[in-house]
């Protein structure tokens, strides 16, 4: 025997199918930042001591940023600290003279993904100006799906390096 279902009825229970099956694939939100490497102090950071950053307004619209934006869409406002920041206060070390100019920074997240910075970006450019790790977007603490805790880089040609869930800093030397 077959049940007839009607049509609403097919797309309602698809579309709480996926929704189950995206909310079951996302990663748990992330609370706390390791800054690790590199550094004479690694650091977790929680979000009450990255507030104790200086505070910055974000601006941020991915899809801006690789073409013009989706009609009625406007951008996200972040607050965070710029990711500079929080890599001088673990307080970079250097095994020989002129290692941090070779020094990169990886940003982990807590579902796997990675985004580079080179340290000549961070800290000897106008790009290291444009880069926030995020706590809040409009106000609220980031959603869940967003990871409480998040990188945003402003200036790149699309949201490649925006990190969600962020959940790691670490410093590194090229070879």
């Amino acid at each position: 025997m077959f049940l007839r279902l009607g049509h609403r009825t097919v797309v309602a229970l698809a579309t709480l199918g996926c929704a189950f099956a995206i909310a079951a694939q996302a990663p748990p939100p992330t609370s706390t930042l390791s800054v690790s490497g590199n550094v004479a102090e690694p650091l977790t950071l929680t979000i009450d001591d990255l507030r104790r950053y200086p505070a910055h307004a974000v601006d941020y619209s991915p899809r801006a940023m690789r073409s013009a934006a989706a009609p009625g869409e406007s951008a996200r406002h972040y607050t965070g600290c710029l990711l500079r920041d929080v890599l001088t206060a673990a307080r970079p070390t250097e095994a020989k003279a002129r290692d941090l100019r070779r020094s990169y920074v990886v940003a982990s997240a807590s579902d796997g993904y990675e985004v580079v910075f080179s340290w000549a970006e961070l800290f000897m450019s106008a790009a290291g100006d444009n880069v926030f790790v995020v706590y809040e977007r409009d106000r609220l603490p980031l959603p869940d799906d967003e990871g409480r805790i998040a990188l945003v880089t402003l200036g790149d040609h699309g949201p490649a390096r925006h990190v969600k869930w962020l959940r790691a800093l670490s410093l590194r030397t090229a070879q």
